[in-house]
């Protein structure tokens, strides 16, 4: 009866029904002259920023330290792992490209801010050309607490690899359980701070009407959304099956066969919650071998986010832009690199790219309260984006499969070595 009490209240803290509550809440705070009410708005907006900033980095960091240092290259899947995280990093690129690419092209209208009435101004230290002098920290703690997005991005896929590399079994894997402990204890604190969402939501509105009052205009919103829309139908349509048919692959047979498991990520919009069905349906409908789905598949659903970098790179630009941000197309660059390293990142963290975006944009102190106004739209983005996602992990399934796979087996692997790895991949 208690666990049944605790899903209910679960299922109804988590309904459509409190976010809309909180959303006309928040408008009523805005467009209120209560003191209270608006003052108790911008206190909640305020300290969702500061726990923003408080976990960022770290969560982003560790995630990337765990991905990169739990996957040893003494395996036996080594060749297997390598073109996974090759295609991975790939395809992830270039669905920041592309997002990069329509930005430039549509050049949406930026929403008007008005900084008084904003958060604080971003700091001088956004200059990109800072950014790049303080790539290299002076020390491992400086890049977190001067907040250096591309120091910290630096600093943990070095040490990924850099823990992959001891030699030592023990002192390696001591390392490995400390960093993923610490990931671990990180995504519990945000799993707290996302079931308080709909409380931060009543804050940004309320930020947010209040700007719109002062003189905000929001019209670019909706150009904002079609870049970050066109950007994933556009990888998923158009360069994944082009991708496919360079490797002898025919995409749309393929995006058929797969149907199945897209349509759940589609309305789950949970890639870790379809993985069972996905592996089921590449293994039966494109005829993967298991030895390599098993592997392959689960490392995808953790760092191959194609609609995660799309949404990173278009979010971070629009509102930097609409703060009064310079943005040259040499930080355009710099972006894309980064969208793709923080949605390679984003294993394991709840609300995958809404987080890293506004945790991003906190980090370097860009006001997010133009987030209130997108989070209502998000979760259509989000069921776009795992179905992108899925497909993707399908894509680089296959490929990976037929270039691994020669005669009964997986090439480069002994007789004996292939019995051992059927048994421990089950």
């Amino acid at each position: 009866m208690c666990a049944a009490h605790h899903q209910k209240n679960k299922y109804i803290f988590s309904t459509p029904l409190i976010y809309a509550a909180m959303i006309g809440l928040g408008i009523i705070s805005g467009l209120s002259d209560l003191p209270f009410l608006k003052e108790t708005g911008l206190l909640i907006s305020d300290l969702f920023i500061k726990l923003f900033k408080c976990i960022s980095l770290p969560i982003i960091s560790l995630s990337i330290i765990v991905t990169l240092a739990n996957y040893q290259t003494d395996s036996l899947m080594k060749s297997v792992w390598q073109r996974t995280i090759k295609y991975t990093f790939a395809t992830t690129l270039v669905a920041a490209l592309i997002s990069c690419f329509l930005y430039i092209l549509i050049h949406p209208s930026t929403v008007q801010v008005n900084l008084d009435a904003a958060n604080p101004k971003p700091t001088s230290s956004l200059g990109y050309l800072g950014y790049l002098s303080n790539i290299i920290p002076t020390n491992l703690l400086s890049p977190f607490l001067e907040q250096q997005v591309m120091g910290v991005l630096l600093l943990s896929i070095v040490i990924g690899f850099a823990v992959r590399q001891i030699p030592e079994t023990e002192p390696r894997e001591t390392i490995i359980r400390f960093f993923r402990g610490a990931h671990g204890m990180f995504l519990v604190m945000t799993r707290w701070i996302i079931k308080l969402i709909p409380l931060g939501l009543f804050g940004f509105i309320t930020s947010t009407v209040i700007q719109l009052r002062s003189g905000m205009d929001i019209k670019g919103i909706g150009q904002y959304l079609m870049i970050i829309v066109l950007a994933n139908l556009i990888q998923g349509l158009v360069i994944l099956p082009l991708w496919l048919k360079s490797n002898g692959i025919k995409p749309f047979s393929s995006m058929r066969a797969m149907l199945p498991a897209l349509s759940v990520a589609f309305f789950s919009k949970s890639s870790v919650g379809t993985l069972p069905v996905t592996m089921n349906t590449v293994e039966a409908n494109l005829k993967v071998n298991p030895q390599v789905s098993r592997f392959v598949l689960p490392l995808c659903t953790s760092i191959n986010m194609n609609g995660c970098a799309a949404f990173i790179f278009a979010t971070v630009i629009y509102l930097m832009q609409s703060h009064g941000i310079q943005v040259s197309y040499a930080t355009m660059g710099i972006w894309v690199l980064v969208s793709t390293i923080a949605a390679i990142g984003n294993a394991g963290v709840p609300m995958g790219c809404f987080f890293l975006s506004v945790s991003l944009l906190s980090s370097m102190n860009v006001p997010i309260t133009l987030m209130g106004v997108i989070l209502p739209f998000y979760g259509l983005i989000d069921m776009l984006e795992t179905a992108l996602n899925v497909w993707s992990d399908a894509c680089v399934t296959k490929v990976v499969n037929d270039k691994a796979e020669g005669g009964d087996g997986v090439v480069g692997i002994r007789p004996k070595e292939r019995s051992l790895l059927n048994a421990e991949l089950g």
